[in-house]
Protein backbone atom coordinates (compact mmCIF):
# COMPACT_ATOMS: atom_id res chain seq x y z
CA UNK A 1 0.00 0.00 0.00
CA UNK A 2 2.84 2.40 0.85
CA UNK A 3 4.56 1.79 -2.47
CA UNK A 4 1.37 2.81 -4.29
CA UNK A 5 1.21 6.18 -2.45
CA UNK A 6 4.91 6.82 -3.04
CA UNK A 7 4.52 6.00 -6.74
CA UNK A 8 1.52 8.36 -7.09
CA UNK A 9 3.47 11.14 -5.34
CA UNK A 10 6.44 10.58 -7.65
CA UNK A 11 4.26 10.70 -10.78
CA UNK A 12 2.39 13.78 -9.56
CA UNK A 13 5.66 15.55 -8.71
CA UNK A 14 7.15 14.64 -12.08
CA UNK A 15 4.04 15.96 -13.86
CA UNK A 16 4.18 19.27 -11.94
CA UNK A 17 7.89 19.69 -12.65
CA UNK A 18 7.38 18.80 -16.31
CA UNK A 19 4.67 21.43 -16.71
CA UNK A 20 6.80 24.02 -14.92
CA UNK A 21 9.79 23.33 -17.18
CA UNK A 22 7.59 23.42 -20.28
CA UNK A 23 6.09 26.77 -19.27
CA UNK A 24 9.53 28.19 -18.44
CA UNK A 25 10.83 27.07 -21.83
CA UNK A 26 7.91 28.75 -23.63
CA UNK A 27 8.51 32.00 -21.75
CA UNK A 28 12.26 31.90 -22.44
CA UNK A 29 11.63 31.25 -26.12
CA UNK A 30 9.16 34.13 -26.35
CA UNK A 31 11.49 36.53 -24.56
CA UNK A 32 14.39 35.47 -26.79
CA UNK A 33 12.34 36.26 -29.91
CA UNK A 34 11.40 39.61 -28.41
CA UNK A 35 15.05 40.36 -27.57
CA UNK A 36 16.15 39.46 -31.10
CA UNK A 37 13.49 41.74 -32.57
CA UNK A 38 14.63 44.54 -30.27
CA UNK A 39 18.23 43.94 -31.23
CA UNK A 40 17.52 44.29 -34.93
CA UNK A 41 15.62 47.47 -34.12
CA UNK A 42 18.62 48.73 -32.19
CA UNK A 43 20.83 48.11 -35.20
CA UNK A 44 18.81 50.66 -37.13
CA UNK A 45 19.23 54.29 -36.28
CA UNK A 46 18.01 55.62 -33.00
CA UNK A 47 15.54 57.74 -34.88
CA UNK A 48 12.94 54.98 -34.88
CA UNK A 49 13.80 53.88 -38.38
CA UNK A 50 13.38 57.19 -40.18
CA UNK A 51 15.34 57.34 -43.38
CA UNK A 52 17.12 60.49 -44.42
CA UNK A 53 14.62 61.15 -47.20
CA UNK A 54 11.67 60.74 -44.80
CA UNK A 55 13.27 63.16 -42.35
CA UNK A 56 13.80 65.69 -45.15
CA UNK A 57 10.18 65.34 -46.26
CA UNK A 58 8.84 65.77 -42.73
CA UNK A 59 10.82 68.95 -42.10
CA UNK A 60 10.55 70.17 -45.71
CA UNK A 61 14.28 70.62 -46.22
CA UNK A 62 16.49 69.46 -49.09
CA UNK A 63 18.72 66.45 -48.50
CA UNK A 64 22.32 67.22 -47.56
CA UNK A 65 24.53 67.87 -50.56
CA UNK A 66 28.31 67.75 -50.68
CA UNK A 67 28.52 67.12 -46.95
CA UNK A 68 26.62 70.22 -45.86
CA UNK A 69 23.23 70.53 -44.22
CA UNK A 70 21.36 73.76 -43.58
CA UNK A 71 20.83 73.23 -39.85
CA UNK A 72 19.35 76.70 -39.40
CA UNK A 73 16.51 75.84 -41.77
CA UNK A 74 16.12 72.44 -40.08
CA UNK A 75 15.82 74.07 -36.65
CA UNK A 76 13.42 76.77 -37.88
CA UNK A 77 11.12 74.22 -39.52
CA UNK A 78 11.39 71.95 -36.49
CA UNK A 79 10.42 74.73 -34.08
CA UNK A 80 7.45 75.78 -36.20
CA UNK A 81 6.11 72.24 -36.71
CA UNK A 82 6.80 71.19 -33.12
CA UNK A 83 4.86 74.17 -31.77
CA UNK A 84 2.01 73.70 -34.27
CA UNK A 85 1.53 70.09 -33.17
CA UNK A 86 1.58 70.74 -29.44
CA UNK A 87 -1.10 68.49 -27.87
CA UNK A 88 -2.10 71.33 -25.52
CA UNK A 89 -3.09 73.35 -28.58
CA UNK A 90 -5.02 70.49 -30.16
CA UNK A 91 -2.08 69.04 -32.07
CA UNK A 92 -0.95 65.46 -32.39
CA UNK A 93 1.66 64.00 -30.06
CA UNK A 94 2.42 61.38 -32.72
CA UNK A 95 3.21 63.99 -35.37
CA UNK A 96 5.17 66.01 -32.82
CA UNK A 97 7.25 62.91 -32.11
CA UNK A 98 7.86 62.33 -35.81
CA UNK A 99 9.03 65.93 -36.19
CA UNK A 100 11.43 65.46 -33.27
CA UNK A 101 12.81 62.21 -34.71
CA UNK A 102 13.25 63.85 -38.11
CA UNK A 103 15.30 66.66 -36.57
CA UNK A 104 17.41 64.14 -34.65
CA UNK A 105 18.01 62.14 -37.83
CA UNK A 106 19.14 65.19 -39.78
CA UNK A 107 21.42 66.32 -36.94
CA UNK A 108 22.90 62.82 -36.77
CA UNK A 109 23.55 62.89 -40.51
CA UNK A 110 25.17 66.33 -40.25
CA UNK A 111 27.47 65.10 -37.48
CA UNK A 112 28.36 62.01 -39.50
CA UNK A 113 29.19 64.07 -42.58
CA UNK A 114 31.21 66.51 -40.48
CA UNK A 115 33.27 63.73 -38.91
CA UNK A 116 33.86 62.16 -42.34
CA UNK A 117 35.17 65.41 -43.77
CA UNK A 118 37.45 65.95 -40.77
CA UNK A 119 38.89 62.44 -41.04
CA UNK A 120 39.49 62.61 -44.77
CA UNK A 121 43.11 63.46 -45.63
CA UNK A 122 43.61 66.62 -47.68
CA UNK A 123 43.91 65.93 -51.39
CA UNK A 124 46.60 68.59 -51.96
CA UNK A 125 49.57 69.18 -49.70
CA UNK A 126 49.55 72.46 -47.80
CA UNK A 127 51.73 75.25 -49.24
CA UNK A 128 55.35 75.10 -48.19
CA UNK A 129 55.30 71.35 -47.59
CA UNK A 130 56.69 70.44 -50.99
CA UNK A 131 60.04 68.74 -51.08
CA UNK A 132 62.92 71.08 -51.96
CA UNK A 133 64.48 70.62 -55.38
CA UNK A 134 67.54 68.38 -55.55
CA UNK A 135 70.87 70.21 -55.23
CA UNK A 136 72.48 71.12 -58.51
CA UNK A 137 76.01 69.94 -59.15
Amino acid sequence: MAHRIITQMAFTGARVLGRAFTEAYKQASASQKYAQAGQTGANTLSSAGLTLSEACQILNVPPPKAGTTDLVKVHNNFKRLFDLNDPKKGGSFYIQSKVLRARERLELEAQRLKSQTQQAPPSTPPPGSEAPPPPSS
